[in-house]
């Protein structure tokens, strides 16, 4: 069921819609059940179907599942402008505000573990937040700097521009083939289907807002938004991610949080809740009912 909805109005009924932002961007959203929500931020440069796998199985559990497509991914509007992290903050919280969510479970993967940081950090007061969850995620900060000596060169953000601007399509494909679920480990169980549909998403949505991007989830400093986030958080990162090396991510952000929890999984690749969506569901479920 579609739904088009505009902020104000009073949803009727479950399913999918879009809001359009204060600025005049339409979010494309699923909003399926009823219970305690749970709301799922999507990495880069995918969509809400990345989040197929959990969806179906924590809507079976009785929660009220949501998923949007960020602002120039999926079936959002493809803006040139916007494309950095407290713009993504900011549509979130609109979204929110008009699905009306409180004791809300924020789970994001990579860039939107990024974005859950932000949202938390700056959004999360008022009931609106219970918990959340960051799996795989970019905080505190993937570049190099001098602040943060163990990041990626800038030199490596660069090629992911280059390679974007030169060819999307086979850039899109190389990802999810190679390193993104580790299917160029020796012995990986390669899934056809899962590369045609990262590369389904990716190319749904809009160059520019992916070129974009690429800055947003790795020059943004989240430091100080783990520092503030006062809600319990589980950190899950795999130790073969070979998208964001967890020496950098998860075991720096599990020391700047107040309630956090860190989960590291042996052998898992960056998007291990696609390829290893039995554990990572379990575990998920353990930690919403603790």
């Amino acid at each position: 069921m579609s739904l088009q909805t505009t902020p104000g109005q009073t949803k009727s009924g479950s399913g999918s819609g879009t809001i359009t932002t204060k600025d005049g961007t339409r979010i494309f959203y699923k909003d399926w059940g009823t219970g305690q929500p749970i709301v799922f931020h999507h990495g880069w440069p995918l969509s809400s179907d990345d989040w197929d796998a959990q969806m179906l199985f924590f809507l079976s559990k009785g929660y009220r599942v949501v998923a949007h497509d960020r602002r120039g991914h999926g079936r959002s509007s493809q803006t040139d402008t916007g494309n950095e992290m407290d713009t993504y903050a900011a549509d979130v919280a609109e979204l929110v505000a008009h699905l009306d969510l409180k004791d809300a479970i924020h789970v994001g993967h990579s860039t939107g573990g990024g974005e859950v940081a932000r949202y938390v950090a700056k959004y999360g007061s008022g009931g609106r937040v219970a918990k959340a969850v960051l799996i795989g995620a970019v905080p505190p900060i993937m570049v190099k700097t001098p602040a943060n000596p163990g990041g990626l060169p800038i030199e490596v953000f660069d090629g992911f521009r280059a390679a974007l601007a030169a060819n999307r399509a086979q850039f899109f494909h190389d990802v999810p083939a190679g390193p993104f679920y580790g299917f160029n480990r020796p012995g990986a169980q390669v899934s056809d289907g899962v590369i045609d549909n990262w590369w389904r998403q990716g190319m749904m949505g809009g160059a520019k807002a992916h070129y974009d991007c690429i800055k947003a989830f790795s020059e943004t400093d989240f430091t100080e938004d783990l520092k503030a986030i006062d809600v319990p958080v589980l950190v899950m990162h795999g130790d073969d991610d070979q998208i964001v090396p967890i020496a950098d991510s998860a075991l720096i952000s599990i020391k700047l949080l107040k309630k956090g929890e860190l989960k590291v999984y042996k052998g898992f690749p960056h998007g291990m809740a696609t390829t290893r969506a039995d554990v990572i569901n379990a575990d998920l479920l353990a930690f919403f009912k603790a």
